[in-house]
């Protein structure tokens, strides 16, 4: 769950991002599978490892993302998760799943040679960072979280039953009524009806009102749904469809459940206070009991990596992590 993040929110002595950079390495790795994953590097070659897992699913890297982190110090990495961005083939599902998307880092790391990083993801990223963590503990050095995303039922249910469209009654309206009035029990479903129908014009009409729901609702009274690419749309739709049908291919509950086994590692969790995607209770439940955990509950700001306070926090808690405060 996460829109396009490609605008200047965020300067290093100040908590705004640090100036455009472009990566020292850039490559595919062939999963061997159908799959093809896009990773790049950028920053210091040397320096200490910080691995950047965006949203959706299907939401893919962006410029901006490699701007929270001061170049000298660290070692950025940055990939697009199987069927979106620049990994191939687009938009696709097959051998996707959370599962693949874990043994895709563990590839990455191994073809990177990569010690211990500092996980940094945020809504969907943050899903995942907490899923690879659990998994492979050793191999995470801290993470940073934002606008938590459990992949429980209940969230999905927020967002998609109508919980989110309390607020925002307009913007629910338009994304409900494309769908028969008979479908609209389920409407994550009915979606997924039409996202897979293997007609891609169909999939696309489709695929807009899914992501223009979603960044209508990411950011503090923005209440617009933006524009974007139709194959953007398409990607990012399908992925984030089927990833929810499917209950993220995660136990319910089980990111709480399984907790205990990160509970040694440092963690910063950044939560908009007015989150309407990922609302706070979920971030909240998180930290509660975990001591290594700070929750930062950022006032006046929603969803969106773009967020400015949201921005600037995370520049803040980047350079504390580098040493630079």
């Amino acid at each position: 769950m996460d829109r396009m993040a490609d605008r200047n929110a965020a300067s290093p002595s100040h908590g705004r991002l640090y100036p455009p950079i472009e990566p020292f390495d850039a490559r595919m790795i062939d999963r061997g599978d159908g799959h093809r994953i896009y990773v790049e590097q950028c920053g210091n070659p040397q320096g200490r490892p910080v691995m950047v897992l965006h949203g959706g699913p299907g939401g893919g890297c962006s410029p901006m993302m490699r701007r929270f982190f001061d170049p000298g110090h660290w070692r950025i990495v940055l990939f697009d998760q199987r069927g979106c961005g620049r990994s191939q083939p687009h938009a696709s599902v097959m051998a996707n799943t959370t599962g693949h998307l874990l043994s895709d880092i563990d590839a990455i790391r191994a073809e990177l040679r990569l010690p211990p990083a500092v996980l940094f993801g945020g809504s969907w990223g943050a899903t995942l960072a907490l899923a690879y963590a659990e998994a492979r503990p050793d191999a995470v050095s801290a993470l940073v979280l934002r606008g938590v995303f459990l992949g429980q039922q209940s969230e999905l249910d927020w967002f998609y039953g109508g919980g989110a469209g309390r607020f925002w009654p307009e913007l629910w309206q338009r994304f409900r009524d494309v769908i028969p009035e008979p479908e609209r029990g389920d409407l994550v479903a009915a979606y997924h009806r039409r996202l897979f129908s293997g007609d891609p014009a169909i999939e696309t009409r489709y695929a807009m009102p899914w992501l223009a729901w979603e960044n209508a609702l990411a950011g503090l009274d923005n209440g617009s749904p933006g524009h974007a690419p139709p194959a953007y749309a398409r990607a990012f739709a399908r992925l984030e469809n089927h990833y929810f049908v499917h209950a993220c291919f995660l136990d319910e509950g089980q990111l709480l459940r399984d907790r205990r086994r990160i509970e040694h590692l440092p963690a910063v969790i950044v939560q908009g206070r007015y989150d309407m995607v990922c609302p706070p209770l979920s971030a909240w439940t998180l930290a509660q009991g975990w001591a290594r955990a700070e929750l930062r509950m950022i006032p006046a700001s929603g969803h969106a990596l773009t967020e400015p306070r949201i921005a600037a926090e995370l520049v803040r808690v980047m350079q504390a992590m580098a040493g630079l405060d």
